[in-house]
C-alpha cells in the first residue's frame, strides 16, 4: 500500500480484543518509534511519526495480553494518497479508453503507483469500515488496471512522473449516481435537500429509477465515511451527469457543500492530519448528445463552479477544474456520455494538482476566462486573463436581447454573436443580430458546444479550452 508521507502523519487502525494493548512497529529505511494504543469499543488506532517519501517498510501490529496476535503488512511505501470519486466517467475502466491495451501494458513500469478500489455498496447509516473491497492495495498489473478507473490511474501515473515518489490511488465511485448520494446529511441540510428520498427517473435508456444507490447519503455512508480516518493528500472527482435531471439548480450549493463536508470530516477523522482545506480537483462535464438544444449540461457546468465560471474562487477555495467540453466522442461504444479520451482529462487534472496541490510556479492549468467585457456600438470586446488562440465561429458566443433593461435567464431571447476579429488576448463579437437591448453575453452555452479539440477559444498553446460562462449586464 501507500501511506501518506511527511509532513503529514499516517493513521493506522484496526480491530482487537477489548482492553488489549496494541503496539505498532515500522521497520525500514527511516527509524520510527513504536506506537501503542488500547482497544476501545473493538478498535484501536495509532498515528505514525512523519515518514519521508520512500520505502519499502514493514508495518507490524502486536496485540499483547492473553490473546496475543500479530499482523504484518509488507512492501508499504510512503508518498501521496489521492481519493478518486464520482460516477460513471470516473468509474470507466482503463480497458475502455483509447489505446487501452498500450495503457495497460505500461503497468509494470509504475510499481510505485499503488491502487485500491472499494466495492459498490450502500448503507442507510454511516459505516466505520468498508463492507467489501473490490481491489485490495496492489502493485498495478495490466489485468488489475483493466478494471480500475482510467481517470484515477492516468492522473496518478502522470503525477508520479512529475513527483518521482510513490502515489497511492483510492477509487470509490459508482455510475449513475447524484451528488446527494455522496453527501452526508449535514451537507444536504446546507442546501435544503435532506428531506428528499432521491427517487427520480433517469432519462438515459436502460437507467430508470428510483434506485437505492441514488438515495441521499447512501454512498457517503458506505463508500466514503469508512475512509475518513485515512490521511490523504487530496481528492479528484468526476460527477454531475445524474444531476442534469435531478436538483440541477441546487448543484451550485450541493457540490461545494459536499466538498466542505468531506474536508471537515477527513480532517477530523484523521486527527487533523488530512488538511482541513485539502486540494480538490474535478472534471467539468463533457457532453452527451450532438445537436441537443437543451442547455442542462451547460447549466450544470456553470453550477460546478458555484456559478463563478472558474476555480478556485471565493466559494470553492483550493479547488482545480479540468474543462472537458472539447472532448466529445459520439462514436463511443459505451455511449456518447462516456467519452474514451480520458488521457486529456487526467492530464488537465494533473496540471491543476501541480499548481494547486504542489504550488508549482508557472504551471498553466486554467483555460482563458474574461477579465473585462466592454460594449461599444454593435461590438463587444472581451479581454481575457491570458494570451489566447482563436478560430472563427458564428455560434460559440451569444447575446441576450431584451426589450427593456432586465436580467437574462435561460428563457430569454439569445441570438448568435459571431466572432469578427481577435488580438493576442481579446476577441470582438458582433451584436448586429440583436435588434433590442443587449442585456447579456454567454459562451459555449450548449450541451455540445464544439467538436473534438476544436473549440474556438483556447490558451495560446491550444492545450486548455475556455470554459463556458454566462454574464448579465443588468444583474
Amino acid at each position: 500500500m501507500v501511506l501518506q508521507k511527511a509532513p503529514e502523519r499516517a493513521v493506522l487502525w484496526g480491530y482487537g480484543l477489548e482492553g488489549s494493548k496494541v503496539m505498532v512497529v515500522l521497520q525500514g529505511e527511516q527509524e520510527n518509534k513504536v506506537q501503542s494504543a488500547h482497544v476501545q469499543n473493538g478498535t484501536w488506532r495509532v498515528t505514525l511519526d512523519p515518514v519521508e517519501a520512500g520505502g519499502p517498510y514493514n508495518v507490524t501490529a502486536f496485540q499483547l495480553g492473553p490473546a496475543e496476535a500479530k499482523i504484518t503488512l509488507i512492501d508499504v511505501l510512503f508518498g501521496d494518497v489521492w481519493l478518486c470519486g464520482g460516477q460513471s466517467n470516473m468509474y470507466l475502466q482503463l480497458s475502455k479508453v483509447f489505446n487501452a491495451s498500450e495503457e495497460q501494458a505500461l503497468a509494470p513500469k509504475f510499481p510505485n503507483v499503488r491502487i485500491f478500489m472499494a466495492s459498490l455498496e450502500l448503507s442507510k447509516k454511516e459505516l466505520i469500515d468498508l463492507p467489501k473491497v473490490e481491489i485490495p492495495w496492489s502493485v498495478p498489473s495490466p489485468e488489475l488496471l483493466g478494471n480500475f478507473s482510467a481517470v484515477c490511474w492516468l492522473f496518478g501515473r502522470y503525477l508520479y512522473k512529475t513527483l518521482r515518489y510513490p502515489v497511492g490511488l483510492v477509487e470509490s465511485c459508482w455510475g449513475g449516481t447524484p451528488v446527494e448520494a455522496w453527501s452526508s446529511s449535514r451537507a444536504l441540510q446546507k442546501c435544503g435537500l435532506e428531506a428528499d428520498d432521491g427517487s427520480y427517473l433517469y432519462i438515459i435508456p436502460g437507467e430508470t429509477g428510483p434506485e437505492p444507490k441514488r438515495e441521499n447519503s447512501v454512498l457517503w455512508n458506505a463508500m466514503i465515511h469508512p475512509l475518513v480516518n485515512m490521511t490523504i493528500k487530496g481528492a479528484i472527482w468526476y460527477q454531475g451527469e445524474d444531476n442534469t435531471i435531478y436538483h440541477l439548480d441546487k448543484y451550485a450549493c450541493s457540490f461545494p457543500a459536499m466538498i466542505d463536508d468531506w474536508r471537515a470530516t477527513f480532517h477530523e477523522g484523521s486527527g487533523g492530519q488530512t488538511a482541513a482545506d485539502f486540494p480538490f480537483g474535478f472534471v467539468q462535464l463533457c457532453t452527451p448528445n450532438q445537436g441537443h438544444i437543451i442547455d442542462k449540461f451547460a447549466r450544470l457546468r456553470w453550477h460546478q463552479t458555484a456559478d463563478y465560471g472558474f476555480t478556485p474562487n471565493t466559494r470553492m477555495k483550493n479547488t482545480f477544474m479540468a474543462v472537458s467540453l472539447d472532448l466529445p466522442d459520439k462514436d463511443s461504444p459505451w455511449g456518447s456520455i462516456h467519452p474514451r479520451d480520458k488521457q486529456d482529462v487526467a492530464y488537465r487534472l494533473m496540471l491543476g494538482a501541480q499548481a494547486m496541490a504542489y504550488g508549482e510556479k508557472g504551471v498553466s492549468f486554467q483555460g482563458p476566462f474574461p477579465a473585462k467585457i466592454m460594449l461599444s456600438g454593435d461590438i463587444i470586446n472581451i479581454t481575457y486573463t491570458q494570451t489566447i488562440s482563436v478560430t472563427k465561429s458564428k455560434t460559440i458566443f451569444e447575446v441576450c436581447c431584451t426589450e427593456v433593461k432586465q436580467t437574462c435567464s435561460i428563457d430569454s431571447k439569445w441570438v448568435s454573436a459571431p466572432i469578427m476579429q481577435w488580438g493576442q488576448s481579446s476577441v470582438q463579437v458582433s451584436t448586429e443580430l440583436c435588434e433590442d437591448i443587449v442585456s447579456g453575453l454567454r459562451h459555449a452555452w450548449s450541451d455540445w458546444p464544439c467538436e473534438f479539440k476544436a473549440c474556438p477559444v483556447y490558451s495560446a498553446d491550444r492545450e486548455l479550452p475556455a470554459p463556458p460562462f454566462t454574464l448579465n449586464r443588468w444583474p
